[in-house]
């Protein structure tokens, strides 16, 4: 936070309840709400392993030339793009959607026009995304959740039958895009030469190792040169959206105990699907086959990406209802209730550690050791959630969000 921002201790009240409060409520809602939490704490952490690998970029050494990779790292890689990548964003979507539905709830019970804060609310976190896009990461979501959320709004009332069609039909879309290009590199492109590598990575390993000008300036290049495959996966994130729209009309995480056995059944029926896909993945991304397989792999993951989500989240809710995972369920919620603060405070930390910003230590280490920076990174943002949850309603970020949402001081 800058020196300009308004001191905790006013801008952040001190937690209560509150009847127009979606934490609070009534018993049932805040467990719904506790487990959206916990959810949503356990997505920064994949979500964090993620963008890490991003941000420090391939590790070429201090002279910045063709890419190299002890085993250790290149085994890292491969298990965060088999088990991780694609996987806790769709989680984080998917609970997007379901958040949409208590935000409505929360202000008809309190006797507040949805419409207009909900567009309120989407043009802070539009803004803010724009903010983190061209200052810290490129791989930025906020902008196309605040886009994508508009959508919400059309479909919000339609059948749940409806709404899962057209969610299968979404992503059915993405992987044929990805597949049919795909197909195309294949049938098109050479196999890529360690010079190519090399070449091409060394603007950006000057940039990022430059100073805060000339990394924007990168931000700004990728930025522009992923606007075609923001709409590619977007049409995934808004099939993630509507699955957690029908979710959360549902209530299908306000009382998780009864349906212990359909949980079970979910991570026995969609683990092995999931695990093979993420396998599949990994080997197209990350060896052995070359960087032509790179979007068909893409589509493979994207077919079964939903399958292992949904494995972890049954597996984490089913954790959830034993004394170690209530125990894990407390550690993880209050990051959840700050999950906005924390997803920029991730960005934040890494851009001072790898880019110009700060140390500019892009492409200086391996993945396992970026993988061991990042345990320590979550660590600690759950130990600052706890303490921040404790003595007030709000992290910085949200108390943001939720002062443009109502137009005025919460």
């Amino acid at each position: 936070m800058s020196s300009s921002s308004p001191s905790p201790g006013r801008a952040l009240p001190r937690a209560r309840v509150r009847p127009d409060d979606p934490d609070g409520a009534d018993a049932s809602r805040a467990a719904r709400v506790h487990e959206v939490d916990v959810l949503r704490g356990f997505a920064l952490f994949g979500i964090l392993l993620v963008n890490a690998l991003l941000i420090a970029g391939p590790h070429v050494g201090a002279d910045g030339g063709e890419p190299v990779s002890a085993p250790v790292d290149e085994g890292v890689e491969w298990l965060i793009t088999a088990l991780v990548a694609g996987k806790f964003h769709l989680l984080f979507s998917f609970l997007f959607g379901y958040s949409f539905v208590l935000q409505r709830e929360s202000a008809e019970r309190a006797g507040h026009p949805f419409v207009s804060r909900y567009l309120r609310r989407l043009a802070c976190l539009f803004a803010l995304g724009l903010a983190h896009g061209v200052l810290l990461f490129p791989g930025d979501v906020l902008m196309s959740y605040a886009v994508l959320g508009l959508a919400l709004f059309a479909v919000q009332d339609f059948a749940p039958r409806r709404l899962l069609q057209a969610a299968a039909g979404l992503v059915t879309l993405t992987v044929v895009c990805l597949l049919a290009y795909g197909a195309l590199t294949l049938a098109v492109a050479e196999p890529p030469g360690g010079r190519e590598a090399e070449a091409a990575l060394e603007p950006w390993t000057t940039a990022y190792r430059g100073d805060s000008g000339t990394v924007i300036g990168a931000h700004l290049r990728e930025l522009r040169a992923s606007l075609t495959w923001s709409v590619v996966y977007g049409a995934g994130m808004l099939a993630a959206f509507v699955a957690g729209l029908v979710a959360g009309r549902r209530g299908l995480l306000a009382d998780t105990g009864r349906h212990r056995a359909t949980l079970i059944r979910i991570v026995t029926r969609c683990l092995p699907v999931g695990l093979a896909g993420g396998v599949v993945m990994a080997v197209c991304r990350n060896g052995p086959l070359d960087a032509r397989w790179y979007h068909v792999g893409s589509a493979v993951g994207t077919l079964t990406a939903p399958a292992l989500s949904a494995a972890y989240v049954c597996g984490l809710l089913l954790l959830l209802r034993t004394g170690p995972g209530r125990r894990v369920g407390r550690a993880l919620a209050p990051a959840g209730r700050t999950a906005l603060t924390n997803y920029l405070g991730q960005s934040l930390v890494l851009a001072l550690v790898f880019t110009g910003h700060g140390l500019a230590r892009y492409g200086h280490h391996g993945a396992a050791a970026v993988l061991a920076g990042c345990l320590a990174l979550y660590a600690g943002q759950l130990a600052v959630s706890a303490w921040l949850t404790a003595r007030f309603r709000y992290g910085p970020a949200e108390w943001l969000l939720r002062t443009a949402t109502s137009a005025r001081r919460p």
